[in-house]
């Protein structure tokens, strides 16, 4: 799970007549970032590294090494109380209520429409829920979430903590060498987690919270750990000659060959969980028994089909397709691009958009306006390059 909404300025803007000065803020490893050569960019109202050496290469290294990437933007929150994981249920379409401690789930925040507020990840950390949001929404989802929860469950917003991300084939091996430490016993050490299995773990006297999880497509791991310990940690990972730090575009660029949607690009409030591609989201029981936001229009869709669908796109040549870009078929408008850019990994231009269902299917053959000029485009199915994450304890 990414973010992408619009960032916060430093400017002075007005509203009516009175002028309002929004605050950028900075993340803990600010000042490492910018020690390492970091290219700093406003994004998600902090000030945070687009590129170090170059987005193809930091985007190439995590394929094949590992890359770290600072999301201590991201909004770390903790459910808890009596009933908090069936309370959860009636505002996301997942099955919380039936998470095992240490067990993560992919989820997503409707509003009354069933449109998406947000995507999220949700970890049941035995005593509490503990849930991970975008940053550039984070507050409106605190606000959405404590005016919907009862009022006898209690959320917190952790604003002190750090979340890091080590992606790539040789993330596993770079933290298995770091001495951490599981901090209950019957945890596996940190290698024998698998996908979207989480715990307790100690490193150095610092407590992590680790979970085997990413948006890159690749296996690896995202850890939380105190604001104050971020630094030494993040030193110790790129002491190791398979780490590297990667900046915001590789970010990106990973997650969209990994198919992945961004929040503010691809999802939105006037999208929904079947037009997404993310009806897996929507598990089993809650199939049956519904009792989310939008349920009813929801579930029949999943029935009927969506009128719109989003899906992957390969153009032709080198020139790529960028958010917003009109998409035809035959000369008749059927969709917009929402994410779009070169693929290193790929060695093309790729996208995803949405268009009319008709025209969803793999193998279409579409047309995207780019600057004037229509160039070829082909659906394809998703994910662009293929995901590598380990489901199995080795």
């Amino acid at each position: 799970m990414t973010d992408g909404e619009c960032v916060m300025s430093d400017d002075t803007i007005t509203e009516g007549e009175e002028a309002v000065a929004l605050e950028v803020l900075t993340l803990p490893l600010d000042a490492w970032h910018r020690a390492k050569g970091a290219r700093m960019v406003e994004f998600a109202g902090y000030h945070m590294p687009i590129q170090y050496e170059g987005i193809m290469a930091e985007h190439l290294w995590t394929r094949e090494n590992a890359g770290l990437f600072d999301v201590s933007h991201m909004g770390q929150l903790q459910i808890a109380g009596e009933g908090a994981a069936e309370a959860l249920e009636t505002l996301v379409p997942g099955d919380i209520s039936v998470l095992k401690p240490g067990r993560m789930r992919y989820s997503l925040l409707l509003n009354e429409e069933g449109g998406i507020l947000d995507d999220l990840m949700i970890t049941n950390a035995g005593d509490h829920l503990y849930v991970v949001v975008n940053g550039a929404v984070k507050h409106d989802d605190i606000a959405h979430l404590r005016e919907e929860l009862p009022d006898d469950i209690t959320l917190n917003y952790d604003e002190d903590a750090a979340l890091l991300a080590l992606q790539g084939p040789k993330a596993v091996e770079v933290l298995t060498r770091l001495g951490i430490k599981p901090a209950v016993d019957g945890l596996p050490d940190v290698g024998g987690l698998v996908f979207m299995q989480a715990g307790p773990y100690e490193w150095n006297g610092v407590p992590l919270g680790i979970s085997r999880s990413g948006y890159t497509g690749e296996d690896g791991f995202e850890i939380s750990l105190p604001a104050a310990a971020a630094e030494a940690f993040a030193d110790a990972l790129t002491a190791a000659p398979e780490v590297k730090p990667v900046g915001l575009g590789a970010r990106d660029s990973l997650r969209l060959e990994a198919g992945l949607p961004l929040y503010g690009h691809d999802l939105s409030p006037e999208t929904d969980p079947v037009e997404a591609d993310l009806g897996f989201a929507i598990s089993k029981r809650r199939r049956l028994e519904g009792g989310f936001p939008g349920a009813v229009d929801i579930l029949a869709e999943l029935v009927d089909g969506a009128k719109r669908k989003r899906v992957g796109l390969t153009l032709e040549g080198k020139q790529p397709a960028r958010e917003g870009a009109d998409i035809y078929a035959g000369g008749h408008h059927v969709g917009v691009v929402t994410s779009g850019g070169f693929a290193p990994s790929v060695g093309g231009p790729i996208a995803m958009g949405y268009v009319a269902t008709e025209q969803s299917h793999p193998g279409t053959i579409l047309e995207i306006e780019v600057r004037g000029k229509r160039l070829m485009a082909t659906v394809v199915p998703m994910p662009f390059v293929p995901h590598k994450y380990v489901r199995k304890a080795v």
